[in-house]
């Protein structure tokens, strides 16, 4: 049986894979885990608890709230709001936990459950584990300890949220965004209110696209993966600059005045030397991840500075930046993390920083942007192979070096077995995108042919 959590909460098919029996359960796990590790000591507990817009969120919600309520913890329901709003919430609140409903990108009959602890952190995942473990015990028939009388949570909505948290993104802005023009693209998401609201608080002229939400829609056709009707909206408006979110708003894309895309690196980029000017970038250094793309590896050294990589998801770029004191990470998806305000990814922040830098300078985003190159960056997979064999395969190594020898230091090379499906990622960058498609094939043969 495999790990209910994954790198980011328990996710799966509503109804399907994640039931209401199943929220319920990991919720009242999840309370009696925390009380027994003291989080809930000499005093009432209380969590918050937020949802992304999908139909499923709301059956899901009250089965949440009812596990918690019903192991005698006190619920603030701050509806739909995005994932880094219900981390910021949980903490300004001193709410001993934060559960979060979504599935961020995924499609809208997916949904999922994601628990912040006190402070608005991941969960670390020794404490997952334990919440596994006790749902399953629960599940297979051992009966709960269930308060009783004036013991059970009460419930309460917390309208509040939605203004403390719009507040907190306004109020941490550098500078404000008068006369600029920003089209927003709120994947029909949790952001569809707060990214509009929040950017028209800050100054900004707001032309929205994808903020009417109804429970089917979310990501369908807009939002950070599909960005065309993003870029067309921006040009036919003369937008300065476009930001579309994912479903959660955990993650930002953006897009120039000429409805060009910019990734999460050159917003790293742009960020990064923003921050360094501001004397906010400790230790000069800003953490990406083994995928950014060597275009943005070769800006920051040509700026001063040090880029440290991570395996590939937001949590290790967390765990990174959280070990070692750094102030910004991120990933190329539009992952990127500002440690002084906010504890997880967050969107809607990134976007208002960015903005407020074009602001600021007065320059273009494309100019911005403009420094760092994105070099061609072509991925193959290859699958049905051995993937445990990758770093020990002599003849794979060998075909690996040869590559990187014709690539020399205006190239790179990078060879990944995927985590969850019996295949090997081949990526591989190039100065010229056919010099990049004929490497890359010739090493996924090399794949077939040594892991087969």
């Amino acid at each position: 049986m495999g790990r209910l959590f994954g790198t980011d909460g328990v996710r799966g098919v509503a109804n399907a894979d994640l039931t209401a029996e199943m929220a319920l359960g990991l919720s009242v796990a999840a309370a009696h885990v925390l009380a027994e590790a003291g989080t809930f000591e000499g005093h009432r507990p209380v969590a918050v608890v937020g949802r992304d817009p999908r139909a499923s969120g709301e059956f899901l919600e009250a089965a949440v709230v009812a596990g918690l309520a019903s192991a005698g913890v006190d619920v603030l329901r701050v509806g739909v709001l995005p994932t880094p709003a219900v981390a910021h919430l949980t903490a300004a609140l001193d709410a001993d936990l934060g559960v979060m409903l979504s599935a961020s990108h995924n499609p809208m009959p997916d949904n999922g459950i994601k628990f912040f602890a006190r402070g608005g952190h991941k969960l670390a995942d020794e404490l997952e584990d334990r919440i596994e473990t006790t749902y399953r015990a629960h599940a297979s028939g051992e009966p709960w300890d269930r308060p009783t009388g004036a013991g059970v949570g009460r419930v309460r909505t917390y309208d509040e949220g939605f203004d403390a948290y719009v507040a907190h993104l306004v109020g941490v802005l550098p500078n404000r965004l008068d006369g600029l023009k920003v089209v927003i693209d709120g994947a029909h998401g949790a952001a569809a209110r707060v990214s509009p609201e929040a950017f028209a608080r800050a100054g900004a002229e707001v032309v929205t696209i994808g903020t009417d939400p109804d429970g089917l829609n979310i990501n369908d056709g807009y939002g950070s993966t599909h960005l065309a009707r993003l870029q067309a909206a921006v040009v036919e408006h003369r937008a300065d600059l476009g930001v579309a979110h994912d479903g959660d708003a955990d993650r930002c894309l953006a897009v120039d005045a000429t409805g060009r895309e910019v990734d999460g690196d050159q917003i790293l980029a742009v960020l990064a030397l923003a921050m360094r000017e501001a004397g906010e970038l400790r230790k000069d250094t800003v953490v990406g991840t083994v995928m950014s793309n060597l275009g943005f590896k070769l800006a920051m050294q040509r700026e001063g500075v040090e880029l440290v990589q991570t395996a590939v998801g937001d949590r290790y770029v967390l765990e990174e930046m959280k070990t070692q004191g750094y102030a910004l990470g991120g990933e190329q998806s539009g992952h990127v993390i500002v440690l002084d305000h906010a504890t997880t990814g967050d969107g809607t922040l990134t976007g208002l920083l960015l903005a407020a830098r074009v602001a600021a300078t007065g320059r273009t985003l494309a100019d911005l942007a403009g420094v760092m190159e994105r070099l061609p960056q072509v991925l193959v997979n290859v699958p049905d192979v051995d993937k445990s064999r990758v770093s020990s395969s002599a003849d794979l190594a060998a075909a690996v070096a040869e590559a990187e020898r014709e690539l020399g230091e205006t190239g790179r090379v990078l060879l990944r077995p995927s985590g969850t499906e019996p295949l090997v990622r081949v990526m591989v960058e190039a100065a010229d995108i056919d010099q990049a498609r004929s490497v890359a094939g010739r090493l996924a043969d090399a794949v077939k042919s040594a892991l087969g």
